[in-house]
């Protein structure tokens, strides 16, 4: 079997420190089991300097055997365990040229070298690789898909999986997961509906990965379904999809069946508890959230960092200033949080919102970190809620800088100028997203039926069935034209 020529390299052997001098064997193997022995040793510890040098001394030594197609697998395997040591890359790339000599056509072999360099980055030698490949495995085909995916190649590997005789069960849930992965849900949900035609049953990896898309697009008739598959599976007792049914029924406005999946949960982990805390935050039950918190901890659970986040957002929006700096405060002196990015946003949130500006404005200040759009743009919303021009303007000259595309707080501080009555400012920033060549973003509505998500935009006509929509929609004009009010504020049609 030809495969993709790699360069030689000549590996020195590394330098051993005093503890691996110790652990050497005094007499040098005999055999070639011997060998692959002790470099198996080392691999399986994670040590890839020993297990180098191990095969380095095997190579070097006349009285050595040559090494095996286990011998070669085995440091192939080390290194793609440690895909970010510095002598990984130039060992495989030593292996891959050993093995293209001794060994031409091992399946194996071949597919260890492919998981190497999807490991390490370097996809396009794992395509090279397996196109000169005359035979392969499912194996082959599945760690293709998935190291493809990870390093985001989703066309390339959607058509590997496209040229695969035979998907099995690995291989839809490696392209259903690697879809939702590179944030491309809907294709997700297609594929996952294909896998069911093809008469593939899918696992609970399979099931999180869909419910995982429908989160994200918003699906809840096809995310209750799979909830339904998941109960006629057995699977509801597992805590990972519980999790995942969790996070996706909040997301879809379902806080209630969310808590419903929460409290049918026999062993709660942390993520449990986080994800119906953010889920009610974000659905603003947030003395739920709050309550749900105190509960968690009544019952031993140490929050982590998004618990914080979750509690912290549910006190910015119920406007509880003091009892979110009390909990920002416990944060870090009672459960060893350290802040990050997103609970500084929420403190500045939370201030903002309470029209304490200026606090808000000392904790961008002192943050350790340079503050992201994000933050800025949570005082910047603080500063219109309260009218705070010239913080607004200060402010606008950092986002300027972060984020001069996003249109978003162009059109916060072009609200903020109209609030206060200087239209000639707001007529500035609408020139100055002009100049810039930034639009403002349109909105979008999302509807389901039947399964299907449909997305519409303000004056779209790009929907399959925008004719059919249009003409219901006059339908609907004509008939609520029909439908008066008299003067006593009941209603009826003209002509009853």
């Amino acid at each position: 079997m030809a495969v993709a020529a790699a360069p030689s390299l000549a590996l020195p052997p590394p330098p051993r420190s005093t503890k691996e001098s110790q652990r050497a064997p005094r007499h040098a193997p005999r055999d070639v089991v011997s060998w692959t022995s002790t470099i198996a040793r080392a691999a399986r510890q994670g040590d890839l300097h020993a297990a180098a040098a191990s095969l380095c001394a095997m190579l070097s030594s006349p009285a050595a055997p040559a090494p095996n197609d286990v011998t070669l697998l085995t440091v192939l395997s080390a290194c793609a365990g440690s895909p970010s040591s510095p002598l990984a890359r130039p060992l495989a790339l030593t292996l891959h040229a050993r093995a293209l000599k001794l060994f031409p056509s091992h399946l194996l072999l071949c597919t260890c070298l492919e998981r190497f360099y999807l490991a390490s980055r370097l996809p396009h030698l794992a395509l090279q690789l397996f196109d000169t490949m005359p035979v392969r495995s499912v194996v082959t085909y599945n760690t293709m898909i998935s190291g493809l995916m990870r390093n985001g190649l989703v066309d390339a590997a959607f058509e590997v999986f496209d040229g695969m005789p035979g998907p099995d069960k690995v291989s839809w849930t490696a392209l259903i997961d690697g879809f939702v992965k590179n944030g491309r849900h809907d294709e997700a949900i297609d594929c996952f509906r294909a896998m069911l035609l093809d008469g593939v049953k899918p696992d609970y990896i399979t099931l999180m990965a869909v419910v995982s898309a429908c989160a994200e697009v918003g699906a809840l008739g096809l995310g209750m379904w799979v909830h339904r598959l998941v109960l006629r599976q057995g699977l509801e007792r597992n805590v990972r999809v519980a999790n995942s049914l969790i996070d996706m029924y909040a997301r879809c406005g379902q806080v209630n069946l969310a808590a419903q999946v929460f409290r049918s949960i026999r062993k709660r982990t942390v993520v449990s508890w986080n994800s119906m805390i953010v889920g009610f935050a974000a659905n603003g039950r947030c003395t739920d959230a709050i309550e749900l918190f105190e509960e968690m901890r009544r019952q031993g659970f140490k929050p982590d960092a998004v618990t914080l986040t979750g509690v912290l957002t549910a006190c910015s929006h119920a406007g509880l200033t003091e009892h979110g700096l009390r909990y920002y405060d416990l944060m870090t002196t009672e459960y060893g949080v350290a802040a990050r990015m997103e609970h500084y946003g929420c403190v500045v949130d939370l201030l903002g919102r309470a029209g304490q500006l200026d606090e808000a404005m000392h904790v961008v200040e002192t943050m350790p970190m340079r503050p992201n759009e994000v933050v800025l743009g949570a005082l910047l919303a603080g500063c219109r809620m309260h009218g705070d021009l010239d913080m607004a303007e200060q402010l606008m000259q950092h986002l300027f800088e972060l984020d001069p595309g996003g249109d978003a707080n162009y059109v916060l501080l072009s609200n903020i100028y109209a609030a206060v009555g200087k239209w000639d400012g707001a007529g500035k920033v609408r020139s100055l997203m002009k100049a810039r060549g930034v639009k403002k973003r349109p909105g979008h509505s999302t509807v389901e039926i039947d399964g299907d998500v449909h997305e519409f935009v303000s004056s779209d006509r790009s929907h399959l069935q925008a004719e059919e929509i249009g003409q219901m929609l006059g339908l609907l004009r004509h008939e609520m034209a029909m439908y008066v009010c008299d003067d006593h504020g009941s209603s009826s049609l003209d002509g009853d």
